[in-house]
Order: C-alpha cells, then sequence, then structure tokens
C-alpha cells in the first residue's frame, strides 16, 4: 500500500481540480495543534499524525504542492494564521459565528457532536443539571469553553481550562474533575479506547446551540483564491474515495461527513 507521504510526491493531479499555480502555492502550511488523537498526534518521531493530518496531506497531493506542518498551540492558530505564520488551519477547528468573524473556512472536512466523559454510577448526565456544584474539565480555545462558559457556568457547574486534552483527562483520572467535555470521537476513539478508561462512561450528545458540529479549514480573511482550491481539493477526495478510505482507516464504518 502506498502511504500518504509518497501519495503527496507522487499522485498525479485529475484535470478536473486545478492545480496550484507555482507562482502562488508551492507549498501549503497548516497551523496544528498535535494534541488531540486521533485527529492530530504525534509520531515517535515527533512529526504529526491522524485523520486530519492524513486529509491535509491528501489535499496537497490533489494540490500539486508541499505540505508543511505548523504546531501552535489551539488557542494560538488564529492569531497565528492572521500574522501569517500558514496558510490554512486544520486542527479539528469548528467553525462557529465568532470565529467567521475573524478568519473565513472551507467546505466541511466533517462533522462531530459533544459529549461527557465521567466515572460510572456517579450520577452524572447530559444534562446541566445533573452536573451543579461539580467541575468539568475542557480544553482550552475549544468550542466547548464557549459552552463551559456561556452555559455550565451559569447553572453552578465549575469549569476547569486546560491548555491540551491530555492534561484534561490526567486530572479526571487523578480525580480533580468530576467530568470532561470535549468532542465525542475524540473521546470514544481516544480516552474511552484506553486503559484509563476503565470505570468511565461516555455520556449520549449535548444538544446546544453553542456546540456546533461542522469542522472545515481556516482561512485567512479574503483569501478566496485559497478557498476555491481547498474546497475543489476536498470535493476530489470524495469523488474519487480517497476521503473514505482515510475515514475507514481510523473510524471504521462511521461515517464523519454530513454533507453539507
Amino acid at each position: 500500500m502506498i502511504s500518504l507521504r509518497k501519495l503527496c510526491m507522487v499522485m498525479l493531479l485529475p484535470l478536473s481540480v486545478g492545480v496550484a499555480s507555482a507562482k502562488d502555492y508551492t507549498t501549503l502550511r497548516f497551523g496544528v495543534d498535535a494534541n488531540y488523537a486521533p485527529f492530530e498526534s504525534k509520531a515517535a518521531d515527533g512529526s504529526p499524525k491522524g485523520f486530519d493530518i492524513d486529509l491535509g496531506n491528501a489535499i496537497c497531493a490533489r494540490l500539486q504542492v508541499k505540505c508543511v506542518w505548523v504546531e501552535s498551540d489551539f488557542d494560538g492558530l488564529i492569531p497565528g494564521l492572521k500574522a501569517g505564520k500558514f496558510d490554512g488551519i486544520l486542527s479539528s477547528m469548528t467553525v462557529t459565528p465568532t470565529r467567521e468573524k475573524a478568519i473565513d473556512f472551507s467546505d466541511e472536512l466533517f462533522s462531530g457532536p459533544t459529549s461527557y466523559v465521567f466515572k460510572k454510577g456517579s450520577g452524572l448526565s447530559e444534562e446541566v443539571a445533573s452536573l451543579k456544584g461539580k467541575t468539568v474539565g475542557y480544553f482550552q480555545g475549544s468550542i466547548q469553553e464557549a459552552y463551559a462558559k456561556s452555559v455550565l457556568e451559569k447553572a453552578g457547574v465549575k469549569t476547569q481550562s486546560y491548555q491540551n486534552q491530555d492534561q484534561v483527562y490526567y486530572d479526571l483520572v487523578a480525580g480533580r474533575l468530576d467530568a470532561s467535555i470535549q468532542d465525542t470521537l475524540q473521546a470514544k476513539l481516544g480516552f474511552m479506547a484506553s486503559p484509563q478508561s476503565a470505570g468511565y462512561e461516555l455520556s449520549n450528545t449535548v444538544d446546544s446551540p453553542y456546540l456546533p458540529a461542522k469542522t472545515a479549514i481556516g482561512i485567512a480573511k479574503g483569501n478566496a483564491e485559497l478557498k476555491v482550491l481547498l474546497n475543489k481539493a476536498i470535493q476530489a477526495l470524495h469523488d474519487d474515495g480517497t476521503y473514505d478510505s482515510i475515514q475507514k482507516q481510523y473510524f471504521g464504518d462511521l461515517n464523519l461527513y454530513s454533507g453539507k
């Protein structure tokens, strides 16, 4: 099987996609916070890996450009994009009205709901009332932060932010948190698939307008040319089955794409 790394070097671009002009893009720099497995994390050699990384590399292959991954803390991604440190953000970034005021987005990459993780038998649930007086941890800069501040704190729930998702789970297991709130698939295929999850459960999904599900590539405001290129490449991944192949590698028969 040809690896995506090799695919980026050798795959010919379908004529229907269009090639990024050499005078415009020979390299695409994607900002990423590689602390959110299985979407983005680090391999043993320190290089980024994961579902988003493979999608990004496949997009670069379609556009016949070199992919460069630039690491950043999640809450530094939008400032970094605006400062020109990278061309796009490809790091499980959900599209929200607030973010759309600061940057533009590509078409959807995938969609994902939100859930809690807490101890079995704790009496907790996805209902806010069950969490009153408890402490809930979240990944700083995530859509779950907006929900925690706008909904949970006003309902008497204590909240705690963390620089990355691994720190959230560490304090959950250590007993410093009663629950964590995060992307459902990240929890299901990350923490809940690890030995640490013994004695813990995943809640039903949380229904709230503060928790939109659509994830896309962040682009600098007004960069219409790059948006068109990325959207054509994303569509090509769906048309030729590459998206489904990458998705199956990470998520089996689960479908993350809403088609919107």
